[in-house]
């Protein structure tokens, strides 16, 4: 059996229990035929930055968030609204989400998807795959070396790419060693919900030259977009401030203008 190996309080430690105690119900479901994960890029492209945009319908920082559209149509928004690339949390008892949420987004668009969950065991990449991600989050947080190094191979046995998110400079080192190449450094600690928002910038700058550098957390409004399109950023997730819009397309159009290169 899978546990979650590091020393985790807090939300996450809860999150990290509640995904522990979901293995043995998860091993035993009959999952769909997988649609086969579809090759993708996060590079900057002609200088953009390219923004990640989420589906999620609460999370324990901002509690309850729009619902007005459901995952296809916000899938579907996102795309018109110019986004790189959908991140659809797929954790029910904190964020309202499930893996059936990561079949409903491919069927409505065309862009690649990245299952964000809390990832402890290979079962949970076999349903990423088996409902249509592209790529699959792993948290180093919630992993020691050795299970981050074996969840990262299990990934790509899948054709999953591994999107490594990381808060601090010993576990850049992890995810660099682990043989990771889509890195992520979140704004947000994982332990307390502070926001740091230099941190990203400061670490994916120390990143390798040829690893995709992603900030996540923290971006609401233009001026942000702006601001991480001066760092080292490839990329930027953007989750809550588009989930609290019933309608999201016109401000995602504007964050898309604002990662345009200058």
């Amino acid at each position: 059996m899978s546990a979650p190996v590091t020393a985790v309080s807090g939300v996450l430690g809860r999150i990290l229990e509640q995904k522990q105690s979901e293995l043995p119900a998860l091993r035993a479901r009959q999952l769909p035929t997988s649609p086969g994960p579809r090759a993708f890029s996060l590079q900057r492209t002609a200088g953009n930055l390219q923004l990640i945009a989420e589906i999620k319908f609460r999370s324990p920082s901002a509690g309850a968030l729009s619902t007005a559209l459901s995952v296809g149509d916000r899938a579907r928004a996102y795309q018109r609204g110019g986004a790189s690339m959908i991140s659809v949390l797929c954790d029910t008892r904190f964020f309202d989400g499930e893996f059936a949420h990561l079949a409903e987004a491919r069927a409505a668009c065309e862009l690649p998807l990245l299952c964000k969950e809390f990832v402890i065991d290979e079962s949970q990449l076999d349903a990423a795959v088996a409902y249509g991600a592209d790529a699959v989050l792993l948290i180093v947080r919630c992993l020691t070396e050795a299970r981050l190094g074996q969840l990262t191979r299990a990934a790509r046995e899948r054709k999953l790419e591994p999107f490594v998110e990381v808060v601090t400079d010993e576990e850049s080192k992890m995810a660099v060693d682990a043989g990771a190449t889509l890195i992520g450094v979140n704004a947000r600690d994982l332990d307390t919900l502070v926001m740091d928002a230099d941190r990203p910038a400061r670490m994916l700058g120390a990143l390798p030259a040829a690893a995709t550098r992603v900030h996540l957390s923290g971006i609401a409004r233009p001026e942000d977009v702006q601001r991480v399109a001066a760092s080292p950023a490839d990329a930027a997730l953007i989750g809550e401030a588009l989930m609290r819009e019933d309608q999201p397309e016109a401000r995602l159009r504007s964050l898309v203008a604002a990662a345009r290169a200058q």
